[in-house]
Formats: C-alpha cells, structure tokens, sequence
C-alpha cells in the first residue's frame, strides 16, 4: 500500500535564501502520483516531480524546476518526507522557497506528522542497488554498497575548533529521522555572510534560524548537540536522495557531500537501482480489484514493473468452487477462468497506472491468439506473467503467458479499457 497524509498541513515563514515569506501547504495526493511542488503564486504553472531529472545544479541548495516556475532549497521539506516514507503528496507554495523555520526538518516533520498518515491502493517502488557506485565531484565522494535498507555513513571536515572532522551513522526509519536528524540545523559562517549575500543568498538567514559561526564560538545561540553540523549534513542527504523517486535499499558513504554532488550521485544511482516492487498480499488486492469469493482468481503479486510488467499467482486448490460441476471426478481448471485470472492479473498493472484507482475499473475488450496447453489440477500453481504491449488513451493491450512449474498452459493476447466506476 502506498502512503499519503490523511488531511492538510501548513507551515509558514520566511525563506532561507531568497528571503521571500511563503505559506507551504502540505496536501494529500492521489494514488501514483508521487511527491510534487506547485507554486500556486504562478497562474498555470505545472505541478514539478520531485525527482532528479527535474534537479537544477545550483549553489547552496537543491531547486527544482527552472524559472519562472522553479522552488529552491526543498532538501529540508523531502528529508521529512522521505524518512516518514510517504509516496504520494502535493507540496503546494505561495512562493519561490519553503520557509526555512528554525533550520531544520523538524517544523515539517512535526506537520506531517500531526496531519496523520493514509494508506491507499498502490504499488511501493523499492530501488535496490545490485553492484556498487562511487562518483566523485570535487572534494566530496560517494560510495554505495547493497543493503536492506537505507542506511547512511557521513562526515565533514571543517577547518573551525567547534567542527574538524566528524562522523556519524545511522539506519534511516521514521523513528531514527525524529530521534537523530530531525533537529539539526543548517549553519554557516561569519566570514562567509557578505559574499553569500552579494550573490543573492541567505537573504532570509538570521541567527535564529541557523547555527552562525565566527571565529571561534556560535553567535547568538547554542548547539544542540556537539556533532549537530555532520547530523544536518546527512539530514540534507536524506531530503536529496529523494530525488530517486524511489525508496532506496543501499549503504551509503559520503564524505563532505554537497548538494550539487548527491544530486549527481542520485543521477548515477538511478543506472544501477534495481527498481521493484513490494509482494502485494490478498488485502492489497481486494483493494484494487472488485472481485470477490468465488470470483477473485488472484492471491499474490510477486512483481510489477510500472508501465511494463506484472508477476501474479493463483493457488490452484481442490476446494475451488468450480471443480464440483466441471469434470466430477477428474478435476480441470476451466480454461476461461485461467483466462479470467490472467487479465485479473493484468487488471492490477493497468490499476497502478492510473490516479485515483478506487474510482476506476477494468473491462476487458478483447482476446487474440488464446492457446491452451495443458491442464491445470487441483495443488498447482499458477505464474501468470504479463507485458504492456501499448497504451493509447484508456485504451491498452496486454501480452500474457499461464506457467506451471515452469511449463506453458495458457497463453493470450487482451486488450482493456479503464473507465470510471
């Protein structure tokens, strides 16, 4: 099942670099959509994916989207997101930047949060790495490794007596995010405030809203913790990581990272990210198909390839209502009903194309080329394997194959319309 909020949240302030106040709006988003910014300030501007393609190489921050309709500095905003593992959201703003609130994640993931979390029908695309990645830009390197889960090794070296050299690890969870990460704050130096500025940046910084150093101490305010620079370093990986637009499943090493540079590294990632999907289990399924006992002919989903693929199964069992009338006493599987699980199957692919699948449903149109080969008992198991041959409109057409411990009894061409319930 995939994940949005479960009713709007807002925050508001002032923008760390261009200094523009902004009220960002947290809005729950339809199934498959995934995580947008909107800048609802600009008349018709285009929603824009969070996602790397749409990245801009930039100094000092991550912005999406070219001008006009660009959003800047949105690391702290997705490092929320990402950890809370939320799939689909609108991020909608009267502004060019979120508000930078104290310099931290924490204001948005507190939001988040209290605006509670909404499972709805859905496949979770799951990127896991299958050979390891290193890419250098500048002074900062990146290494990744295969894992189980995300799991992010940083450190920084600056030349200040309250930084040097740090380091620190951590498994990324929702709980880990808050207890760790969530309360580090941006920061920055003295020394560098009238460059940064006659450049256009940290137009909105104060010493209230991010950790300033001179020379030898914190200005006008106290550190949360000794190592709160490397925890905010990583923080800002985790919010730039989510530009994969998938959850990653990797061990990541970055030394001195940068935003321009996990932008990059998220970019040659994307080369080596297996992306699969999650097992969906009969309770998913009954939340995408309407069929029910004794109609519902699938009981799992191995693997969804969006806009390509889909892997499902049926457990062929001697108490299947139809073997008391088909064949008594030598129990077949009607063909039309492997069939009928098949485009079941391939119901579940087309479901995770569309927006807002509760609303819709899948009559099949055609059938071309239907082949029996063998038939099918009472304790096999069923492989359906189909591929997305052509989408045009709410129209497409499916190729698929029936497997039983590996050999072919079914096969067939279908096509499908989605429309409204």
């Amino acid at each position: 099942m995939r994940r949005t909020i479960a009713r709007p949240a807002s925050v508001c302030g002032v923008g760390l670099h261009l200094g523009v106040t902004c009220t960002l709006q947290f809005i729950p988003a339809l199934s498959g959509t995934g995580i947008r910014f909107q800048r609802r300030d600009l008349s018709s501007a285009l929603p824009i994916p969070a996602l790397a393609q749409h990245a801009v190489l930039t100094e000092r921050r991550t912005q999406l989207g070219q001008e006009p309709n660009a959003v800047h500095t949105v690391e702290h905003v997705l490092a929320a997101v990402a950890a809370l593992e939320i799939d689909d959201l609108l991020i909608s703003l009267d502004g060019p930047e979120p508000p930078i609130m104290d310099g931290s994640a924490g204001p948005f993931f507190t939001a988040l949060t209290a605006a509670g979390m909404a499972q709805h029908p859905g496949c979770v695309e799951t990127g896991r790495l299958s050979a390891s990645v290193r890419l250098e830009d500048g002074e900062s390197v990146y290494e990744a490794f295969p894992a189980d889960g995300l799991e992010l090794d940083v450190a920084i070296d600056f030349p200040h007596p309250l930084i040097g050299p740090q380091r620190y690890r951590t498994r990324i969870s929702a709980d880990s995010f808050a207890r760790e990460l969530a309360f580090a704050r941006t920061f920055g130096f003295m020394h560098e405030v009238e460059y940064l500025r006659a450049r256009g940046l940290i137009q909105g910084a104060s010493t209230q809203n991010a950790v300033v150093l001179d020379d030898t101490a914190v200005v006008e305010n106290t550190l949360r913790s000794p190592d709160e620079f490397v925890r905010h370093k990583m923080m800002d990986c985790v919010g730039d990581l989510a530009l994969a637009g998938v959850r990653i499943k990797a061990r990541i090493v970055a030394h001195k990272p940068s935003h321009r540079g996990t932008v990059l590294f998220v970019r040659a990632l994307q080369e080596s990210l297996k992306r699969e999907i999650q097992v969906l289990g009969i309770e998913e399924i009954m939340q995408v198909l309407p069929h029910r006992y004794p109609f519902l002919l699938v009981d799992r989903v191995l693997e969804i390839v969006p806009h390509k693929s889909i892997v499902g199964i049926k457990n062929v069992t001697i108490n299947e209502p139809f073997f008391q009338g088909h064949f008594p006493g030598h129990p077949i599987m009607p063909g039309v009903l492997i069939v009928e699980a098949m485009a079941q199957v391939g119901g579940m692919l087309l479901m995770g194309e569309v927006p807002d699948p509760g609303s819709k449903v899948v009559y099949f149109t055609s059938l071309n080329n239907v082949k029996w080969r063998k038939p099918v008992k009472p304790g096999d198991q069923i492989r359906f394997e189909l591929e997305l041959l052509q989408v045009r409109g709410p129209m497409c057409r499916m190729q698929g194959v029936a497997k039983v411990d590996g050999e072919v009894v079914c096969e067939a061409e279908m096509s499908a319309m989605v429309r409204d319930k």
